[in-house]
């Protein structure tokens, strides 16, 4: 049985249940009842010998757990003499039944069962009279290893998730990312080490933050396991929605991996890795979302511990704290001498620009850019996700950068990258093509500067758009059209995005406007500042304060001087700005032209209608 039929089949439950449960709560019966099976079918081989082992270590007054884990060969087992077989023998007694069976499992996967809720719907099924009909429909599939392995089984799972997502895509945003965001993220991740991560027996670690149903880590495991079939790429994760919680440690529970290694909670305010740190990480936090409910044990934080704690750098105003999320990841880096680490982070485009100098936002990101640590930022395609249609930008970030990288960041506008969706999912109405996420991919592992030609013909419409990397020949314009270029990628040293801050001060006059002088201490002397008339100026890093100021100042106020106590540091990230391309105003002969045919027109209409 492939995954899509075995999806398939898991998906006709949902027949037995319409009518009786919205489609948007499927998921809470068969996502969790998927689960139940698998780990029936997979602890079935061992059931009897650890029933066995039970009975022994009960008698001579030892703690079973250890023994029962190595007799079942798994990180987890069930003490109860029921499994799903056994259970349709008393339909009478179904609920009560498999209610004890799940109490039976080890702690772990009990956590899974609670999260899920799975006791309430019990009840429902069974006040509804389907939960023996659910019940003996999943009892019938055979989900055991030997029929369907774990990579079969948790893309299946992968599936169901998926659909489940999109069937309630009002609060798909909330924990599910779109799959062609998270390839596109991980091929980023993974480009520049596609040497290292091709050894035989490799093994890394990867971790999510805001790991909602994980789909991240499932789809950086499969592309690891495509570029290596013999790597091992060890998971970790945190999240605070519940069902999220419980879908994402069953899909790892499924797939083999250590369920003790994802928490839950808020990753903000009670860090449920605190002293690990890993080879890559992936998040998409949430965008806009205020984090009042944990400023005060983040404040503490960032007030006490400083650089030795997570949020040395500054922190965002608490209309936003996705910030938080990305300084949160570069405190799991880990050192350079050590490997380094490398991450991507989902932001919208407030942590670009938002605040001035000496600002959260602003010292965070000279933080980052003083420290060398971001790669590149990627613009993506708007209406991309689920819950929004804003603009959102991928940020590459790395404390182990190749030698020519150093210095520089990279600024790629893949927001034309698209194609329209067939069916629009909430706000997502569009999602990129295989050849997008390659396209860019090899944009940034290049690390090339190119442009985006347009090619157009003799009426103005387009042909085709090429990709053109700095040094190549653009395409050639057909008779009569043309090529317009637009910048794509562009690579610009850190500095740039520095700038000081000034204060221009101008004198305070008195009735007869003559400068007020101080009178005592360093002022005595000198002309007094007028708070009305003081102003600012950003002065780029790169260039003099007082070449500036005596450019673009003192022409224009021949009194003015800069107040040197008050200048500040800034920092920000003008995306668009960069990628802007001026469109000068059609020729105005040319638009009288067309306005004197539409007056024409206008008029010979209104004749035709007098007549």
């Amino acid at each position: 049985m492939n995954h899509q039929s075995l999806s398939a089949f898991i998906w006709s439950v949902a027949d037995l249940l319409r009518g009786d449960y919205k489609q948007s709560d499927y998921g809470k019966v068969i996502l969790p009842f998927t689960v139940l099976r698998r780990l029936d079918c997979v602890l079935a081989p061992t059931k009897a010998a650890v029933l066995a082992e039970l009975d022994k270590r009960q008698g001579a007054g030892l703690n079973p757990e250890p023994f029962l884990l190595r007799a079942a060969g798994q990180s987890f087992f069930n003490t109860s003499p029921m499994d799903m077989a056994k259970l349709m023998g008393d339909p009478d007694n179904i609920a009560a039944n498999l209610y004890a069976y799940i109490q039976a499992f080890s702690a772990d996967v009990r956590d899974i069962f609670e999260s899920f809720e799975f006791t309430t719907q019990i009840d429902r099924l069974a006040k509804a009279g389907l939960l023996y009909q659910v019940t003996e429909r999943f009892a019938r599939a055979d989900l055991s290893p030997s029929s369907v392995d774990n990579h079969q089984m948790g893309l299946a799972f992968e599936d169901l998730i998926r659909k489940f997502s999109e069937l309630s895509n009002e609060t798909a945003g909330e924990h599910f990312t779109p799959r062609e965001v998270i390839k596109l993220m991980v091929s980023l991740l993974f480009v520049e080490d596609d040497d290292a991560l091709s050894k035989p027996g490799v093994v890394r670690t990867i971790y999510d933050p805001t790991v909602g149903t994980g789909g991240m880590l499932s789809v950086a495991e499969e592309r690891l396991g495509e570029m290596n079939p013999a790597a091992r790429l060890t998971m970790f994760g945190q999240e605070l929605n519940p069902e999220s919680y419980a879908i994402c440690k069953a899909d790892m529970l499924i797939k083999g991996q250590d369920v003790a290694n994802i928490i839950f909670g808020n990753t903000l305010s009670d860090d449920g890795h605190p002293t690990k740190q890993f080879d890559y990480m992936l998040s998409n936090p949430p965008f806009g979302v205020e984090w009042k409910k944990v400023e005060k044990v983040v404040r503490a934080e960032h007030e006490q511990q400083g650089f030795n704690g997570r949020f040395g750098p500054g922190l965002p105003r608490v209309s936003d704290g996705s910030l938080l999320f990305l300084m949160h990841l570069l405190a799991k880096m880990r050192p350079a001498v050590d490997g380094g680490s490398r991450f991507g982070i989902v932001l919208n485009g407030s942590p670009l620009f938002t605040g001035g100098a000496g600002s959260g936002e602003s010292e965070i990101r000279r933080y980052l850019l003083e420290s060398d640590l971001v790669e590149a930022i990627v613009a993506l395609p708007t209406d991309m996700f689920y819950n929004t249609g804003i603009a959102t930008y991928v940020w590459i970030v790395s404390n182990r950068k190749p030698a020519h990288r150093r210095g520089k960041l990279q600024l790629i506008d893949a927001s034309g990258f698209w194609r329209k969706m067939r069916k629009s999912l909430g706000s997502k109405r569009r999602e990129m093509s295989e050849d997008d996420i390659e396209t860019v991919t090899r944009l940034f592992g290049g690390f090339q500067a190119a442009q985006l030609a347009t090619v157009l013909d003799a009426e103005g419409k387009e042909t085709e758009r090429a990709v053109v990397v700095d040094g190549e020949a653009p395409p050639v314009a057909p008779e009569g059209g043309k090529v317009k270029p637009a910048p794509l990628s562009l690579i610009l040293d850190n500095a740039a995005f520095g700038y000081r801050t000034i204060t221009v001060e101008r004198p305070l006059l008195d009735d007869q406007g003559r400068p007020v002088l101080g009178l005592k201490g360093k002022k005595k002397g000198q002309p007094q500042p007028d708070s009305a008339r003081r102003d600012t100026e950003n002065v780029p890093l790169a260039e003099d304060v007082e070449t500036y100021f005596e450019r673009e100042v003192k022409p224009h106020a021949p009194d003015a001087w800069i107040d040197h106590d008050k200048t500040k540091v800034g920092y920000e990230i003008p995306f668009n700005r960069h990628f802007y391309v001026f469109e000068p105003p059609r020729d105005l002969a040319e638009i009288d032209a067309d306005l004197l045919a539409v007056t024409d027109r206008i008029k010979t209409m209104i004749e035709e209608m007098a007549a």
